[in-house]
């Protein structure tokens, strides 16, 4: 097993084990911001498990019906779980809204506040985890993975806070007043949470429409091919792509005539090996053209 299935199937089993918690403590004590955890984490745990597939598929090898490979899977994979974590939003804020419109009460607050700590502290160890994993695979997935987590680690302590500050200010203040804060703080880890959806659907729905390399990805290209040129050698018709944590980079390359196949050939061959270096996970193809 790689180590993005690997790191992918431990946060599958972490988001299960925290939806459980929330849920039991959630419906206990009758906070709206321990659920709207729970639906956070419930979200997080499909994220996980498409996830979990999307890099299991993306890794295959190229076939006859996916001669590109599988690398898009992963970017899919991005646009559904920034379509989840919009949803969940809504409904948080659904549910706070029509909590704020009934009087309640909250009970049992200190386990609450236990169960959003001990959230945010295995949400942090695992979202480190698939971060440093990401990043060294380029996977997007994982990264968006990471990223809710990540978001999760600060909506679960800013719930941990509201309710610290409900049981303190409880001794002071004898005011109902006291538990709007609980659908206060649900609306603004909504906000969050929404905010993360945008960010995530944007980078992941990118190179779904073949958007070009970063800007600093094509200039280091340009610069390295600029290397091989000279009076005689040039280029033209840069393109740059991206599928998942594939690269792909073609371009024309315009040799004298008086240059043989194999003097043309191992100029390519060593271009090609030459930007491989600097991108991992590359294909290039370069198009030989006699000046």
């Amino acid at each position: 097993m790689n180590s993005k299935v690997s790191v992918a199937r431990l946060s599958v089993l972490s988001n299960s084990l925290l939806i459980v918690m929330k849920v039991i403590v959630g419906v206990l004590s009758g906070s709206v911001s321990i659920l709207s955890e729970a639906i956070h984490s419930f979200m997080d745990l499909l994220a996980a498990i498409i996830s979990f597939f999307s890099v299991r598929i993306s890794d295959t090898p190229a076939d006859e019906r996916h001669p590109y490979g599988h690398g898009k899977f992963e970017n899919i994979s991005g646009v559904i779980e920034a379509i989840l974590i919009f949803i969940a939003s809504g409904w948080i804020i659904f549910e706070a809204v029509r909590k704020m419109l009934h009087s309640y009460t909250i009970e049992k607050i200190g386990l609450g506040i236990i169960v959003m700590a001990i959230s945010a502290a295995v949400n942090f160890f695992i979202s480190r985890r698939l971060s440093k994993v990401a990043k060294s695979t380029d996977s997007i997935a994982l990264e968006a993975d990471a990223l809710h987590l990540k978001v999760d680690v600060y909506t679960s302590l800013g719930v941990a806070a509201g309710l610290l500050l409900m049981l303190v200010l409880g001794y002071f203040i004898k005011s109902p007043l006291i538990h709007y804060l609980d659908p206060v703080i649900a609306i603004l880890v909504a906000l969050l949470i929404l905010r993360e959806s945008f960010i995530l659907f944007k980078k992941a729905y990118a190179p779904l429409l073949d958007e070009a390399l970063s800007e600093e990805e094509v200039e280091d290209i340009k610069t390295l091919i600029g290397r091989y040129c000279s009076e005689t050698v040039n280029y033209h018709g840069l393109r740059t792509r991206k599928a998942g944590n594939y690269r792909y980079v073609d371009f024309h390359l315009n040799v004298p005539a008086g240059m043989n196949v194999k003097e043309a050939h191992d100029l390519c061959d060593t271009i090609e090996e030459a930007i491989k270096n600097i991108l991992d996970q590359t294909e290039v193809t370069i198009h030989v053209e006699i000046m």
